[in-house]
């Protein structure tokens, strides 16, 4: 069986205590952009120097998602996972766009990718999704939930359609058997709005037993604190707002004291 990164299982009870700050790049055409409400893109230049910022920045993770890979029917993006492989970085890659199936998976992973995201197989394929776990482990399975609250109703965003509905029961399996380590949850409705995360989102969030990665709207210490605090969310993942600021990821740590957040080790990186 192959393993993509040896995460603890500790992570479903949320026995782990540290908890993460992850680099989100959003890739459009090959190119990294500002993303703002999944409407509109700003360019922000070539995937790799932003994360190599991250990686110099001191990230926990970085996660690359190709938006339009999915939508476009273009498999996954080998030749930007393997560009990133080759760069000798010390952070994990997470790798979302395209995967199609179990091979296109496997082959992200063997091309230097060390977790993968999926969100158009949640509504297309599970059983995709229930096999990849097997092969990989469910350590090396990320599922991307774009997310809304209207009318005290919580809605899945289908981002190809553009259509929202209630989480089916395939779906809620693949969480009850525990086929996916953590769920990026994402308010795509406050993506790129300053201190606009929508924390009925997590309260609302069910199963209770699966950890979050949050992201869309956060951008100060505050906001991140308050979603940090929450048992069930494990890390936080920033976008737009880490690509204006150097260093920026090693202020907001240093602006978080207090909670239980991964150290980084800056000495071998210039800082």
């Amino acid at each position: 069986m192959l393993v993509a990164v040896c995460w603890t299982a500790s992570l479903r009870g949320f026995a782990v205590l540290k908890k993460r700050i992850v680099g989100t790049i959003t890739v459009k055409n090959g190119w990294a952009v500002q993303s703002i409400g999944y409407r509109r893109y700003l360019p922000l230049g070539r995937p790799e120097i932003i994360a190599e910022n991250f990686d110099r920045w001191g990230a926990d993770e970085i996660i690359v998602i190709c938006i339009d890979r999915s939508s476009k029917q273009a498999g996954p993006d080998f030749e930007l996972i393997r560009r990133l492989g080759k760069m000798g970085l010390a952070t994990p890659v997470i790798y979302g766009g395209g995967i199609r199936t179990v091979e296109d998976g496997v082959e992200v992973i063997k091309s230097g990718a060390d977790r993968l995201c999926v969100d158009a197989l949640l509504h297309d394929a599970p059983p995709v999704v229930t096999e990849l776990s097997r092969q990989l482990g469910s350590q090396a399975i990320v599922g991307a939930m774009p997310m809304a609250t209207e009318r005290g109703q919580r809605l899945w965003l289908n981002y190809r359609t553009g259509k929202q509905s209630v989480p089916g029961p395939a779906l809620l399996d693949l969480f009850s058997d525990r086929l996916i380590s953590e769920v990026l949850l994402i308010d795509w409705k406050n993506e790129g709005k300053p201190a606009g995360f929508d924390f009925e989102l997590i309260h609302s969030f069910q199963p209770t037993n699966i950890p979050l990665i949050v992201f869309g709207g956060l951008s100060d210490a505050r906001t991140l604190e308050g979603v940090l605090s929450i048992q069930q969310v494990s890390a936080a993942a920033i976008g737009n707002f880490l690509s204006y600021r150097e260093h920026a990821i090693q202020r907001l740590k240093e602006q978080l004291v207090g909670l239980p957040l991964r150290q980084s080790d800056y000495s071998l990186q210039g800082l």
